[in-house]
């Protein structure tokens, strides 16, 4: 029979921390994080990392396992996942798998898939950049987050240089990874998925919990934090880690490239686009039970599933 492991999924903002944490007090689970942003030490504040305090209480896995110079991929993730969900099960537990970063998720669950679709917005911003350093430039920058793809692709060749960048934008993994991986899964063999996906609705809800998050990541001391990663020398805004909302924008701030407003809306412009993109990926999820992440019963709903679902 194949092993249960429980995914809770859903947007940024739609509390799927608390739920992970609450299921803890009904079910023997090991919360394992799915978020490629919570993976880097020293990224708190801007990634409503849990305090310590409470990871102390309810340790999550995959949480500062980084430092921000590094990556992570879609595929080191499914390995490292995998381990985890077998020591879980070995140890008598059931895994939980809780985050909002979809394309870990997919990989795990159904295999790497086609190339995310063209996004208008980052090509025009792209080919604004382009106008501005030259494509060598973005050339250069595609060859730090996607070496493989850069060796193979000309420095004057706009067209498939765009490409590159978009996807890595997009996904947070490179155009080589893509079209190295087919959508076959091991990984998930020999296990039965869970899935579980925190919704809000209307869509204007979703955005004023996501102003509100932002404002407090804000006045928490966002500035401060990203102020503290710029002194780390061999980082730079390119690496993945810097990629991530929020980050982006306050270093750009702080390099003078912006006014804080202009940062703060960016930043709140990033993060609703991040959902709206999470919020796709699980409209396309198969066999994915949907609950209102604002009903008062969702908990209770939720874990009456889950009981269900095991038997």
């Amino acid at each position: 029979m194949n092993k249960p492991v429980i995914c809770v999924m859903g947007a940024t903002a739609t509390g799927k921390t608390d739920i992970a944490i609450d299921l803890r007090s009904r079910f023997p689970v090991d919360i394992i994080s799915v978020d490629s942003a919570l993976v880097y030490r020293g990224m708190d504040i801007g990634t409503a990392k849990p305090a310590p305090e409470v990871l102390a209480e309810h340790p999550h896995q995959l949480v500062d396992i980084l430092d921000p110079e590094q990556s992570y991929s879609a595929g080191e993730f499914v390995a490292d996942a995998r381990r985890l969900i077998d020591a879980s099960h070995a140890a008598g537990r059931i895994p939980l798998l809780a985050g909002g970063t979809m394309m870990y998720f997919r990989a795990l669950t159904s295999g790497i898939a086609d190339l995310p679709v063209a996004d208008p917005a980052i090509r025009a911003r792209i080919d604004a950049e382009a106008d501005e350093e030259g494509w060598p430039s973005l050339h250069a920058r595609l060859a730090e987050v996607d070496p493989a793809s850069a060796s193979r692709i000309n420095e004057n060749d706009s067209q498939r240089i765009q490409r590159a960048l978009e996807v890595h934008e997009q996904s947070g993994v490179p155009l080589s990874e893509w079209q190295s991986r087919d959508t076959e899964n091991p990984a998930g063999e020999g296990l039965r998925f869970i899935k579980l996906g925190l919704v809000i609705e209307p869509r204007q809800l979703l955005h004023q919990r996501i102003a509100q998050r932002l404002n407090v990541m804000i006045n928490s001391g966002l500035e401060e934090e990203v102020k503290t990663l710029m002194t780390r020398p061999m980082l730079t805004r390119e690496h993945s880690s810097m990629r991530s909302v929020g980050y982006r924008q306050f270093w750009e701030y702080l390099e003078g490239l912006t006014d804080v407003e202009t940062a703060s809306d960016k930043a709140l412009f990033a993060t609703r686009q991040l959902a709206k993109r999470q919020i796709t990926w699980m409209r396309s999820e198969t066999s994915m039970q949907s609950f209102d992440a604002l009903d008062s019963g969702t908990f209770d709903a939720i874990s009456t599933h889950i009981a269900a679902e095991m038997g």
